[in-house]
C-alpha cells in the first residue's frame, strides 16, 4: 500500500469486522441453545392446551344434551365456544 495511514485504517476496519463476526456468532449460538431448551416446554404447553380445549368441547357437547345450568355457568366463565354440529 502507498500509505501507512491507509493500511492502518483498513486493518482497523478489518479487525472490527472480525470482532463483530465473532460477537454475532456467539449470540447466535447462545440463542440457538436457549431455543432448543425452550422448545420441549412449549410443545408440552401446546399439548396441554389442546387437551384442555378438547375437554371443554366435550363438556359443551354433553351440556347441550344434559342442559345443566351449573355446567353452562362454568362454560360461560371459561368463554368456551359452542360445539359445532
Amino acid at each position: 500500500m502507498k500509505s501507512d495511514t491507509t493500511t492502518t485504517v483498513l486493518n482497523f476496519i478489518l479487525a472490527m469486522l472480525v470482532i463483530l463476526g465473532v460477537v454475532f456468532a456467539m449470540l447466535s449460538i447462545i440463542r440457538t441453545r436457549e431455543s432448543r431448551a425452550i422448545t420441549p416446554l412449549v410443545m408440552q404447553a401446546n399439548s396441554r392446551a389442546m387437551m384442555f380445549q378438547s375437554f371443554i368441547t366435550d363438556v359443551n357437547t354433553y351440556n347441550q344434551q344434559a342442559k345443566s345450568p351449573d355446567i353452562t355457568r362454568i362454560l360461560q366463565s371459561l368463554n368456551a365456544k359452542p360445539a359445532a354440529h
